[in-house]
Order: structure tokens, then sequence, then C-alpha cells
């Protein structure tokens, strides 16, 4: 299991491709170990005294197999009276991963900004796949779900880095060059797919997100039923592009879906 913000941050080796789509299956690195699985999301710190630094358990830091690039740095402070997560990116690469196992996919709302966004950022190709901002649900979706051939690829490598991959990644991308609710799968793996949202500006924006629905958008290719959560994770990265990112997150919190 990775340990918190003190690991340090190593790449991983250059020309196995395939190795990419652990960068975000690396979130199950932290995921996997730990204590007993949470019903709900615990908060970035206790909103009414916030502390400087990083989150405490069960928000761990978690980077990929291998990492040479800096980690992207998190900071929890106070903020009229909330604790509010910054997330600044610089050539980075980082995440931090609740581990939620078997807990069902209900409604995710959060408050979040990007104050400095990522300007060469394109996620239709590998050199620009970087995110300014990102809240990601790790789903345990059945390995015989994935068509063929990415199966014999995440095998190739599990092998490689000595840890399971998640099957199912869905991330919410702070990306305003898209109409918002766009899917787009990750250039490197379509084990990982976006959603992008967000608007232009530095205001504070609030979304709420029903993430049964946005599985099936987005996998329903693959399965008609919805599995279980792994994990929530939030992150940036700017390890392709070399550039900068500054945002914050606030109120993440995982409530089962509104009756019907």
């Amino acid at each position: 299991m990775l340990k918190a913000a003190c690991w340090p941050p190593e790449r991983e080796p250059r020309g196995f491709r395939s190795c990419r789509a652990a960068r975000v299956g690396a979130l199950l690195l932290a995921a996997a170990g730990g204590a007993c699985a949470e019903s709900s999301l615990a908060p970035f710190a206790d909103a009414a005294a916030p502390r400087a630094g990083l989150p405490a358990s069960p928000w761990v830091f978690a980077g990929v197999p291998g990492q040479k690039v800096p980690a992207t740095r998190f900071l929890v402070a106070g903020e009229q009276g909330q604790a509010v997560l910054t997330v600044e990116a610089d050539g980075s690469y980082g995440n931090l991963v609740h581990r939620l196992p078997g807990v069902a996919a209900g409604e995710l709302s959060w408050r979040w900004r990007v104050e400095r966004p990522l300007q060469a950022a394109d996620l239709r190709t590998r050199a620009g796949d970087d995110v300014a901002l990102k809240v990601c649900a790790l789903f345990d979706l059945p390995r015989e779900r994935v068509p063929f051939v990415e199966r014999q690829l995440l095998r190739l490598a599990e092998g490689r880095i000595g840890e399971p991959l998640p099957n199912a990644t869905l991330c919410y991308a702070f990306d305003p060059g898209w109409p918002s609710g766009s899917v787009v799968p990750n250039a490197y793996s379509r084990r990982v797919r976006y959603i992008t949202l967000g608007a232009a500006g530095a205001a504070w924006q609030r979304e709420r997100r029903n993430l049964a629905a946005d599985f099936l958008q987005a996998f329903g290719d693959e399965s008609s039923t919805v599995p279980a959560l792994l994990a929530i994770a939030v992150g940036a990265d700017a390890d392709n592009t070399g550039g900068r990112s500054l945002g914050a997150i606030a109120e993440l919190e995982l409530r089962p879906s509104p009756a019907r």
C-alpha cells in the first residue's frame, strides 16, 4: 500500500504505453489496503477547524509505478469556514484516493474551481492528456466484461507493475474546451473515460452527478448493470504537457441516489 504524501514519486518506464493505463489504475495501489470500507466519503478536514496540510486517512496519495516526475501538490486549508483542498500541478502527476470497496454508486456532489487552467491540454491526444482538476470513480466492473484485447493489455500491465488494475474508471474532468457532459475515452486506455464539465472563469462551480447514470453513459457499451465502487479519487496532472495548473475542490460528498 502506498503511504500518504511522504511516498516518493517515481515514473513508469518509457516505451511501455499500456502502462499509461496504470496512471489512473495506480489509484488502486493506494486503495487496495487499509482500514475497513467506509460507507461514505470522509471530509478533507474538519470544516469547523480546518488544518493546513494533507487530508488525514482514509485519503491517501497515489502516483504511478516508477514515477520520476514531481508529485501533484495537495493542501487543505480553511476558506470562509469551509475545508478546501487546493490541487496544484506543475509538470507533475498525483491523486488522492479514498477507498470505498463494495459501496453502491450513488450521488456524488462537490464544488470546484480552476484558477490556472492548462493551456496545452487536449484529451484527444496522448501529448495533451492532462487535466487541471478531476474527480474519479473507480468501478468494480468484472474483468470478463472487458473486451478481449483490452483484457490482455490489463494483464500485461499488471504483470509489469505487480498490482491489480481497475477495469472501469470514470473521471469528471474540468475542461471547458468541450461541451459539458461530453464522454471522451482516455487517449491511452479505454479503461478510463472522461465526462467533461466546468466553465471558463475562476468562480466556484457546483456539480451533482448520478454515478450510476454516468457509468451507463460512459461504459454502457460493456455493461447494462452498474457495478459497485472501489474508490473515489481527486487529482490533477501536467506531466505530458509540462504545464502548470491550480484548482480547488470542496464539499465532496457521496450519498445514496434519491429514491424515485
